[in-house]
């Protein structure tokens, strides 16, 4: 960049200037008009959406759904001592009656405890046999309907899709929830839908609930740091201005928030806040230097306007990097971040020139505490300059310490880990998997003839009987294994029927109208079993059952041809046995989402890298700025490895999203150096100076942050949680790398002689 302000960039600040009440005047209507269309943002509520189209588990996943409608339960359980009493078994039905005309609940195929040891409509042979294998029933249902202290009942509510459904799906569990705790003995609700459901609400309540609680924390932090009210005002206004801007776009281009993308607010208000501290920063210290008001303005964004345009576009470019993702949701928070900086950009540059110059407004006194940030300061810098070597020995050392946290990292796949144990979800999965069994379903589907027949069941019930004994010694995994055979063998074979097993699927029909189509599709040729596991299980206990369930899938029916005999005698290739569900996809989300990550990472380096190349003009400033911007990242990811923290659905693009906040404090760094070295500073004079001026800026900024997203610890949704304290470690990272190692690395490869500046 050249030594002076260019003659085209002081024509557009004064430009700027001049039109500094229209400009605002303009964008606060814009603002207004942003309200409406950026309240009408929607939560895309899918889990199927964090998943590659082309993923196999997604694919297995839709493909059950096509086959036998999907496994979207809902499990309403609790205990009473009197459960096999007729006064027991009656309440279950009149309770299980009530939760069916739930609107969304599927009544004509609800399961409770009382219709399968009596069901009300039978034929006088079934209700015989019924009475007089009462007990063999029971454990028929033992583990999905009773428990096995025989108190402990759950009555399983099928939902209907949810295009079909007459209310949406946060309705109908709102009903069953209220009838549930309306119930005496209280129930608990359980089911993946319900868990699903509960994780995108609390993302949504209490994202917009803390967010405005962190802006008003940000409010009085900054107050106390600059004690005047307008720069409190101007920060949010920017920082709010750029959300409403943000969000009316996205929903004028029919764009959705995912899970992904919840953190937009959170990361806007990041960039607001630093940009404007800067601004604040710099403008404050002219006017101590007796600058005129208008002039201190003009000089500020002549001075600051290149460096706030490059950290911007550099942010973007970072994030744009997201596009590479085969997941619809991160390619669309790349695209969310990316206008989102963008808007800062724009909202900084035509809103703070009327902003600053409203009312009056006087040279700032230096508070005690601003004396006492200098000295700090200065110390900090003297100490680059004393013991580099010291410094950069810790930093390295630092670094390898964190970098071997990376070998600790361990993905989440107990999905109830993402709620407090007070949380309505965990204490009903609590209860459920303690008394009753699994509350996750899931399946092994494989390939089925046309007609079934004994030798081809007895095939299925081999498979079965090696899913029952799939648990390792001591530990109970799967809770239990449902198959087609257990009712067909319960049913005694029916005298002189031309075809047994057709003549029993026709009587287990009056017992559970859905039962044969739940299970086998004979149009399409394949047949599924039925698995209940524990939710709450370590990462390497799930994934390793979901891999032994598979290979037993495969070994029973590992795809042989299927002779279909019609009238053209076709023979097509059966895919082998798989295992499939919502389960498995809820244990490879994270998976999912991380799986093309690293590409993104390098990616977001070398965009930000050759953005740093190009603002800089020199090959040599764009390596050197990109080593206090990886700091913070092997900073956080090693915390996180070191401290347990695990990857889940708030952390998993945690490096992505670090990469693209560090840039802030370098650029500002770098361009305040090049600009006291253009003056005529040495390297060790325009370090002091830039450590004094922006190094103040960037420590404000690092703290207003830092306690606004302390508000993100009182979120009912522990990734939320994670997500606050690993930015606030990523934003110290940042802080650290550009007041200290950055001035290091300047004084070592740059020497005494004047350099360019912005």
């Amino acid at each position: 960049m050249s030594s002076h302000p260019q003659r085209w960039l002081e024509s557009f600040v004064d430009r700027l200037y001049k039109l500094r009440w229209i400009l605002l005047l303009i964008f606060m209507a814009l603002t207004g008009l942003s309200i409406y269309p950026a309240s009408q943002l929607s939560f895309e509520q899918s889990i199927e959406s964090l998943y590659a189209k082309d993923d196999p588990h997604l694919l297995d996943y839709l493909e059950s759904k096509r086959l036998f409608g999907g496994d979207e339960f809902v499990f309403v359980a609790y205990t009473t001592p009197d459960l096999l009493e007729p006064e027991g078994l009656l309440e279950v039905r009149r309770f299980s009656q009530d939760l069916s005309k739930v609107p969304g609940v599927n009544a004509e195929v609800t399961q409770n405890l009382a219709d399968a040891l009596s069901p009300p409509k039978l034929n006088f042979f079934l209700r015989a046999l019924i009475r007089r294998k009462q007990d063999e029933m029971t454990e028929l249902f033992r583990g999905v309907l009773i428990g096995d202290d025989n108190q402990t009942t759950a009555i399983a509510l099928r939902l209907l899709p949810e295009e079909n459904s007459p209310v949406s799906r946060g309705e109908t569990f709102r009903r069953i929830r209220q009838l549930a705790e309306g119930h005496t003995p209280q129930a608990y609700v359980v089911g993946e839908p319900v868990q699903v459901h509960d994780m995108f609400r609390y993302v949504e309540e209490d994202g917009n609930i803390l967010f405005k609680v962190s802006l008003n924390l940000l409010a009085l932090v900054l107050f106390l740091l600059f004690r005047r009210l307008r720069w409190v005002m101007l920060p949010l206004l920017v920082v709010i201005c750029s959300i409403l801007w943000t969000e009316a776009i996205l929903v004028l281009g029919h764009f959705q928030l995912s899970m992904v993308s919840s953190m937009l607010n959170s990361l806007v208000t990041i960039i607001g806040i630093a940009t404007v501290t800067h601004v604040a920063v710099h403008f404050q210290e002219l006017q101590r230097n007796n600058v005129s008001r208008p002039r201190a303005i003009r000089q500020t964004m002549v001075e600051l306007l290149p460096a706030i345009f490059w950290t911007c576009a550099t942010t973007a470019a970072g994030f744009a990097s997201l596009l590479s993702s085969e997941i619809a949701p991160v390619r669309s928070f790349g695209i969310m971040m990316a206008l989102g900086t963008m808007m800062v950009l724009i909202a900084a540059t035509v809103l703070l020139p009327g902003g600053i110059s409203l009312g009056s407004l006087s040279a700032p006194l230096k508070h005690s505490s601003e004396q006492g940030l200098e000295r700090i300061l200065k110390k900090v810098c003297l100490g680059t300059e004393h013991y580099p070597r010291l410094i950069l020995s810790g930093t390295v050392l630092l670094v390898l310490f964190a970098a071997v946290g990376f070998s600790r990292l361990k993905v989440e796949t107990d999905f109830s880990k993402n709620f407090r144990d007070s949380s309505d979800i965990v204490q009903a999965l609590n209860f459920v998997e303690t008394r009753l069994g699994g509350a996750s379903t899931w399946e092994v589907n494989f390939p089925a003839p046309p007609k079934l027949n004994e030798e081809y069941l007895d095939r299925v019930r081999a498979l079965a009987s090696d899913l029952q004994q799939a648990n390792p010694p001591g530990k109970q995994q799967l809770t239990k294994v449902i198959s087609i055979t257990d009712t067909l063998d319960f049913i005694p074979k029916i005298p002189f029927a031309s075809d047994p097993i057709q003549s029993k699927l026709d009587s287990i029909k009056s017992l559970q109208p859905d039962f044969e189509s739940s299970l086998y599709n004979s149009e399409k040729g394949r047949m599924r079993i039925v698995l209940r596991a524990l939710e709450r299980q370590s990462a390497e206990e799930k994934l390793s059952l979901i891999a032994k369930v598979d290979a037993l899938a495969k070994k029973h029916f590992p795809g042989s041809k299927v002779t279909e005999k019609t009238d053209a005698a076709d023979v097509k290739a059966a895919e082998p046995g798989k295992a499939a569900g919502i389960f498995i996809l809820l244990a490879y989300l994270i998976d999912s989402l991380l799986n093309d990550q690293l590409f993104s990472f390098l990616l977001a380096g070398t965009s930000i890298l050759a953005m740093m190349t190009i603002a800089f003009r020199s090959l040599k400033i764009g390596i050197i700025s990109m080593i206090p911007n990886l700091f913070p990242i092997v900073l956080v990811v090693g915390a996180m490895g070191w401290f347990n923290l695990p990857l889940n659905i708030g952390t998993a693009m945690i490096a992505s999203v670090s990469m693209g906040l560090t840039t802030d404090s370098s650029i500002h760094f770098i361009t305040g150096f090049l600009r006291e070295r253009s003056r005529g500073a040495s390297v060790v004079d325009a370090i002091r100076r830039t450590h004094r001026g922006v190094g103040r800026a960037i420590i404000f900024a690092t703290c207003a942050l830092v306690a606004g997203f302390s508000v993100l610890t009182l979120s009912h949704f522990i990734p939320l949680i994670y997500f606050g304290a690993l930015v606030s470690v990523a934003m110290l990272g940042g802080m650290l790398g550009s007041l200290v190692l950055l001035p290091i690395l300047l004084r070592l490869f740059y020497k005494d002689k004047v350099e360019s500046a912005a």
